[in-house]
């Protein structure tokens, strides 16, 4: 079967299944696991289907869709928790002042934070705070809002007002997708919102996203790459979009 054969084949899979995962349509095509990302990527700048963690879903779902923070759990784990840790060495020697976003990757980072200094942070998800209220040397708030069941976390414009009357030291962002042309994006305008607040609210902010996520668009961005400084991800970062993020003069650190 032809590449372009193969990539049809693909699409049409996936439209008539629902999401589709990269190692069932390795085995049904009889190819790698590489070749079947390299084809979902064309397939996806095409608009025939979009990308998600270890698959793929129809084009026309995926406006309604939005993962469980469970879910997302689950995927690519090991990666997140090396991001954590390399996350958390960025911090200063001394005291700081943190704000830490909603996530899959960013709620590995209480475990990872160094233990010898006091910390202040703000942080509007419900499973980061549950993590961080043990620590005795952290000081912990939780900022108001409606909590999202899908995500955990407080949103809305109580969230919005109480970031802008902080000033971090750092903040720690996660990101559903990540582009040169489109920044830093979001499916959910309220959670866009949210996450814009906390980039803004810190003198330097930390991006947190595994690999899956770079190259990727959702609907409603909150950041462009000039509003950020570093971006943490693993090592399966390609070469080639690492140059391409580096070259707008953002830091790029694999774990």
């Amino acid at each position: 079967m032809y590449a372009e054969e193969r990539q049809q084949a693909m699409a049409e899979l996936v439209a008539r299944r629902g999401r589709v995962s990269v190692n069932d349509l390795a085995h049904e095509f009889a190819v790698t696991t590489e070749t079947v990302r390299r084809d979902l990527s064309l397939l996806e700048s095409r608009r025939l289907l979009r990308r998600v963690h270890g698959g793929a879903l129809p084009i026309d779902s995926f406006t309604v869709l939005e993962q469980l923070l469970s879910d997302r759990d689950a995927a690519n784990t090991e990666e997140k928790r090396r991001i954590a840790v390399a996350a958390a060495a960025l911090l200063p020697d001394a005291e700081a002042t943190l704000v830490i976003d909603a996530g899959s990757t960013t709620a590995l980072l209480p475990e990872a934070l160094p233990r010898d200094r006091a910390l202040t942070v703000f942080t509007h998800s419900v499973p980061v705070a549950a993590r961080l209220a043990e620590l005795p040397h952290v000081e912990l708030h939780l900022l108001p809002g409606r909590v999202r069941r899908n995500t955990q976390a407080a949103v809305g414009v109580e969230t919005v007002q109480a970031l802008s009357r902080i000033r971090a030291d750092l903040a720690f962002v996660g990101t559903n997708g990540i582009t040169l042309a489109h920044g830093l994006s979001t499916p959910d305008q309220t959670e866009a919102a949210t996450k814009s607040a906390i980039v803004g609210c810190a003198q330097r902010v930390v991006v947190m996203a595994d690999s899956s996520k770079i190259g990727q668009e959702r609907t409603i961005r909150f950041a462009a790459l000039e509003d950020v400084d570093v971006l943490v991800t693993d090592d399966g970062l390609e070469p080639d979009r690492r140059t391409e993020l580096e070259s707008v003069g953002l830091e790029v650190v694999v774990a």
